[in-house]
């Protein structure tokens, strides 16, 4: 072909008089016709190879319901599917053409032949009658079934020279060349355009959170007896005239607000908070009335200490972790809690800090302690949360409503992650946390309520989690203790309690171990079912009996008052 270049290929399919039904299109009984797909290739002169032409696009100037052109684009025909016409309807006889394009032209070395096949496989008969071909070596992005798509504007603004065009005809051959032609211009808004795209994804993508802004103003009053539509004094935003006024010409807002409570001017907020973490790490703050440090509080045992303290933890920055490193790096920190007659007679309450207070640690503490003891705890930092281990039933009435009724626990991570994360409704805490004080959370409580009961001691003993983590810490016993029961107790001994045991200590866990061994080799079922308890698996090349013997070490060994006490 003498054509430098392809552009795109049409079919014309034309009806006869010959044909089924008295002008159809296509020999079957009906006159119509399927393409199921068409294909082009490039045959240079000699013994070159072949060049196949990737067909990308097309159009039809009528496509049958069902049967649309961009069928003939497949991969490979198939029976069932193709481009149809309805040249059974006597209606609607006029010639049917169909367009194939390439993304961009193919350039056709001198001499080459150019081989078009048409594949009509869909049905047996619905073949085209009479037809015939064309060819463009126009850019594919300016043709159309119907030939040129080149508007009669652009084709005239095309047609004066560059330097008399007007700007309506600058600005109509600018508009067509960005939509029309594959340029470096359309490259880089498509660029632009699936840019923008991915990135607004990604946004969409994000979660959401709430946040407060200041709403319009409104009016208020102060309602008589509280009834609305009896309204008294009008009132404005302010702070009580006994505390320190917000600075002038400060619009009386929530971030006005904000920023009083932090200022020098203002270090109540820095005593406060000052006072709570000394009472989380001293069992009693400097002012024992931690909840309402106001004018009714306790005078503080040390109020210089206190003031320090205060100023210190402003000028840093509000620093939360060097004032709590500040605080457990300190002489009064690291003392002994041993109480000697002479300390109890001068400090009976300890307020002076003549030693080291002796507080139970709150239960979510003590649960990742026991945890973390064991090798269970699941350190990941944030997420949803999770459903660790709880009684069957233990809120299928009190949940009534909620999605606690039937409550699996997680079998997974989610089992041993720090309670932090354990899912928690008002009204439904887990039991084991408030036998260790934990509020309810129906209302907020600024300090808990510090108990020593006995069912601590036996839910230390007996719930599963904590039967789970003796059996994490036997198994840590046996990889990592050694051979001998002396050793591995006392390497689980460091690893609960940090320190090592006493002799005294040793030679007790150590019998009993022997006892408990003793009782499970004799009545092994006994050593399954203890060794079947949760989910954590007896190890390799250990016998029941001996694993059972080493998870009740473990279990004494955490439930020890060392180990749930701060000293």
């Amino acid at each position: 072909m003498p054509a430098d270049r392809l552009g795109g290929i049409r079919l014309e399919v034309l009806p006869d008089p010959g044909l089924a039904g008295g002008g159809g299109f296509g020999r079957a009984g009906n006159g119509n016709i399927v393409v199921t797909k068409i294909e082009a290739e490039i045959e240079p002169p000699g013994d070159a190879k072949v060049i196949p032409v990737e067909l990308v696009r097309a159009e039809a100037t009528y496509e049958q319901s069902g049967w649309p052109a961009a069928s003939v684009l497949q991969l490979k025909g198939e029976k069932g599917k193709g481009w149809a016409i309805d040249g059974h309807d006597p209606g609607k006889r006029e010639p049917r053409r169909i367009a194939v394009f390439p993304a961009k032209p193919v350039v056709l070395p001198e001499n080459a032949r150019l081989v078009v096949r048409i594949r009509q496989e869909a049905f047996d008969g619905h073949t085209i009658g009479r037809f015939r071909l064309a060819f463009s070596q126009d850019d594919p992005a300016m043709l159309g079934v119907g030939g040129s798509k080149v508007p009669e504007a652009v084709k005239e603004a095309i047609a004066v020279d560059a330097e008399k065009r007007t700007p309506q005809q600058k600005a109509e051959l600018t508009k067509f060349y960005r939509a029309n032609v594959d340029g470096p211009i359309r490259r880089a808004e498509m660029a632009r355009d699936a840019a923008t795209k991915s990135v607004e994804s990604f946004r969409g993508s994000l979660p959401s959170a709430m946040v407060m802004k200041e709403g319009p103003e409104r009016e208020a009053f102060v309602l008589i007896r509280g009834e609305y539509d009896k309204r008294g004094e009008k009132v404005t935003a302010a702070l009580p005239a006994f505390l320190p006024a917000l600075p002038e010409g400060t619009k009386p807002d929530r971030l006005a607000l904000a920023k009083w409570l932090v200022s020098r001017d203002h270090p109540l907020t820095s005593r406060v908070w000052v006072n709570r973490m000394w009472e989380r790490l001293f069992g009693v703050g400097l002012s024992k009335t931690s909840e309402n440090l106001g004018s009714q509080a306790e005078y503080p045992s040390h109020p210089e200490l206190l003031d320090w303290l205060a100023v210190e933890f402003m000028e840093t920055g509000w620093d939360m972790k060097r004032f709590v490193k500040l605080v457990v790096t300190s002489a009064v920190y690291r003392q002994s809690a041993t109480v000697t007659p002479e300390k109890l007679a001068r400090d009976p309450a300890n307020r002076l800090l003549a030693r080291a207070p002796r507080i139970r640690l709150p239960g979510e503490t003590v649960r990742d302690a026991a945890l973390a003891a064991s090798g269970l705890l699941v350190p990941t930092v944030g997420g949803p949360s999770v459903r660790p281990w709880m009684p069957d039933g233990v809120w299928d009435e009190t949940s009534k409503y909620g999605d606690l009724r039937g409550y699996k626990p997680d079998t997974g991570a989610g089992r041993y992650r720090r309670t932090m994360y354990t899912v928690w409704k008002r009204t439904a805490a887990p039991p084991t946390m408030l036998l260790f004080d934990a509020p309810n959370r129906e209302t907020c409580i600024v300090k808990r309520s510090r108990t020593n009961t006995p069912l601590q001691a036996l839910a230390l003993l007996n719930e599963t989690t904590f039967v789970e983590a003796a059996h994490g810490l036997a198994k840590r016993m046996v990889a990592e203790g050694g051979a001998m029961p002396a050793g591995r107790i006392a390497h689980a001994f460091r690893l609960a309690i940090g320190r090592a045991p006493t002799g005294d200590e040793l030679s007790a866990l150590v019998r009993g171990f022997e006892a408990d061994l003793a009782t499970f080799t004799a009545a092994p079922e006994r050593a399954e079912k203890y060794a079947a308890v949760g989910l954590v698996t007896k190890p390799e090349g250990v016998t029941a009996a001996e694993f059972s013997a080493y998870s009740l070490a473990a279990n004494v060994i955490i439930n020890l008052d060392e180990f749930v006490m701060r000293e």
